[in-house]
């Protein structure tokens, strides 16, 4: 069998917890950050759960998480 290439887009956005879960980061924390609140801000920096619904296609694209 030969080896599965991996989407290198997605090895950029995605991890893996220690149970299999996929985390992703949440967006609009790029720019455009002075008229947000502080605490809006750090909840937008933290990590999110990737649905379960996209879960499978990002495995696809991650065939070694």
């Amino acid at each position: 069998m030969p080896k599965l290439k991996t989407r290198k887009a997605a090895a950029k956005r995605f991890r893996a917890t220690g149970s299999g879960k996929i985390m992703r980061r949440k967006a609009f924390k790029s720019h455009l950050l002075q008229h947000k609140s502080t605490t809006r801000k750090n909840t937008l920096s933290k990590m999110a759960v990737v649905d379960e619904r996209d879960a499978d296609n990002v495995r696809l694209m991650l065939p070694y998480l």
